[in-house]
């Protein structure tokens, strides 16, 4: 079986196990914990920032900058109609930190236009019956836009405008050194004009758990703060951090190799030139794939249960499959790469996704065929 639901799915490898074992420990509510004190200080240096926070996940990271950002309930955030805050957190900016979400369209790219975005920000000095905007939230790289890098010029263009609007700038860098990797941009350079950021060390980065929320000292205090009433406040986390010193040291450089992978997947099925599977190749830039399907003829459930399938005709490879991808909506099939995947569940990937979509195609031509005669 190969698997490409997601890089949640990435295991930490025997020499990250083996500083895991070796860490230095202490009780990190009481800022004792010495390998967590070194993880934070790593991460908020990379990004030139003055502090960090260790939390769970990235969920919580978010939520905690969005409560940290809006210091009274009621505030209002602007965020991309596609983002993951909006859509994958179960609306915890409402539920838990009283803060209501705005929405404004994002392109394919991932980006929004930051003339709409001007026009729904809004001020209660103005009228007392109206939500004041507290923040504004980018994600990079852009998961539900199949792993979109934020151009550099937009993020700077952007930037000009919260600082000249004051309003503060979060990124959800879930998957942001894959950004990094992309781009050849310098880490600090991509996030200069953010006042926050959260950056997961458990996906690509292969540790087991937990993300960083990084930012001013300042910001990073009320976040601890506001950390303890989430339950994210863990003692001998150290265990955990040294996963995520190890990932930072170690797993970036290699996620151009999750890249190749998922673009030599994303080639083999633009090359097959099927009129009912499809990607967009020039959009294919980092570990996210996007596979489009004609419903007509076949929904994104029906395709992820046949890939699943191990037919005679796989029998006869030398190194059948059934291969696990997401159904991301009715139409689109969702398949991300990480540390997990080689070379050889590329190859037999690729066999296998040939030999369905031929399928799929014939099929196709038989019905054509029918409908025809």
């Amino acid at each position: 079986v190969v698997d490409y639901r997601s890089d949640t799915f990435s295991k930490p490898s025997d020499e990250m196990r083996r500083v895991m074992y070796e860490a230095e420990v202490g009780d990190d509510v009481y800022g004792e914990d010495p390998t967590t004190n070194e993880l934070e200080n790593k991460g908020a240096s990379m990004l030139g920032k003055e502090a960090a926070l260790f939390v769970p996940s990235g969920t919580m990271a978010n939520l905690l900058a969005l409560m940290t950002h809006s210091d009274s309930r009621g505030c209002e955030i602007i965020v991309g109609d596609e983002s993951h805050i909006l859509l994958w957190e179960q609306a915890g900016a409402a539920q838990i930190g009283g803060i209501q979400l705005r929405t404004v369209p994002n392109k394919p790219d991932g980006t929004f236009d930051l003339k709409e975005m001007v026009c729904k920000r809004r001020d209660n000095k103005a009228h007392s019956f109206l939500p004041r905007t507290s923040l504004v939230c980018v994600e990079n790289t852009h998961n539900s836009c199949g792993g979109r890098v934020l151009p550099i010029g937009w993020m700077k263009e952007l930037g000009a405008l919260v600082k000249e609007l004051e309003i503060p700038l979060h990124m959800d860098g879930a998957r942001f050194f894959n950004s990094v990797v992309k781009t050849g941009v310098p880490p600090d350079e991509i996030v200069k004009d953010c006042d926050s950021i959260n950056i997961c060390l458990s996906k690509g980065l292969g540790a087991p758990i937990g993300s960083l929320l990084i930012g001013s000292e300042n910001f990073i205090k009320r976040a601890r703060h506001l950390r303890k009433v989430l339950g994210g406040g863990m003692r001998q986390v150290g265990l955990m951090a040294a996963a995520g010193i190890y990932a930072l040291d170690h797993m970036i450089t290699r996620l151009k190799d999750d890249h190749d992978h998922a673009y030599a997947i994303a080639k083999a099925i633009h090359d097959m030139g099927s009129k009912i599977i499809s990607v967009d190749l020039e959009a294919q830039e980092t570990n996210i794939l996007l596979i489009n399907l004609d419903t007509s003829v076949v929904t994104a459930e029906e395709f992820c249960r046949r890939l699943l399938i191990v037919t005679e005709d796989d029998l006869k490879d030398e190194s059948p499959a059934a291969v696990k991808v997401l159904p991301w909506t009715p139409s689109i099939v969702r398949l991300v790469v990480c540390c997990n995947n080689n070379i050889q569940d590329a190859a037999v990937t690729i066999k296998k996704l040939q030999r369905v979509i031929a399928e799929y195609d014939q099929r196709l031509w038989r019905n054509h065929a029918h409908a025809t005669s």
